[in-house]
């Protein structure tokens, strides 16, 4: 599948999963710690998909909610409930990889959390950040900034076709 340039604003097929009526996607963020990893996602998928997606910004702490809905988030909320529900409704989940390991981001990641997120009907797309004590072999080691253009750029487009 070839890449567009980016900054390049697309719009992205709307469509209920439940109707059939023509909504938005809903595209779920999670994070946790200080939010940085979510509110980087966020703001490379507002510069490459505009507002043609809903961006739910969860966060394992209200930290991490807030550094995301500044980002660009048109919605926010914490805590575990809050995910797992969200999550549920979700077309795609974004975040790091640690957010399907129960007791991660130093035990604010509770199993019910990770058991949300694994079984959740959505594509998820996990970036191989985390700062547990485990190795991901064959894992990229780039930069932040270059994995959020991956996704943005890549990821997104291929996740959201077949929803």
């Amino acid at each position: 599948m070839g890449m567009d340039p980016p900054g390049q604003v697309h719009e992205l097929p709307r469509w209920s999963r439940d109707t059939g009526n023509s909504i938005m996607k809903r595209v779920c963020v999670i994070d946790g710690q200080g939010g940085g990893i979510g509110a980087a996602v966020i703001k490379g998928l507002r510069a490459r998909w505009g507002e043609s997606m809903e961006i739910w910004a969860i966060g394992t702490n209200a930290v991490a909610t807030s550094q995301m809905l500044r980002a660009g988030a048109n919605r926010g909320a914490t805590g575990e409930n809050a995910l797992v529900k969200s999550v549920a409704a979700a077309d795609l989940v974004l975040g790091p990889v640690s957010i399907s390991w129960p007791n991660a981001m130093m035990g604010e990641v509770t199993p019910r959390m990770a058991e949300a997120i694994t079984s959740a009907p959505a594509p998820k797309i996990l970036l191989p950040l985390h700062q547990e004590r485990v190795s991901l072999v064959g894992a990229s080691r780039e930069p932040l900034p270059h994995l959020v253009e991956e996704i943005v750029n890549r990821y997104v487009k291929e996740g959201l076709k077949d929803v």
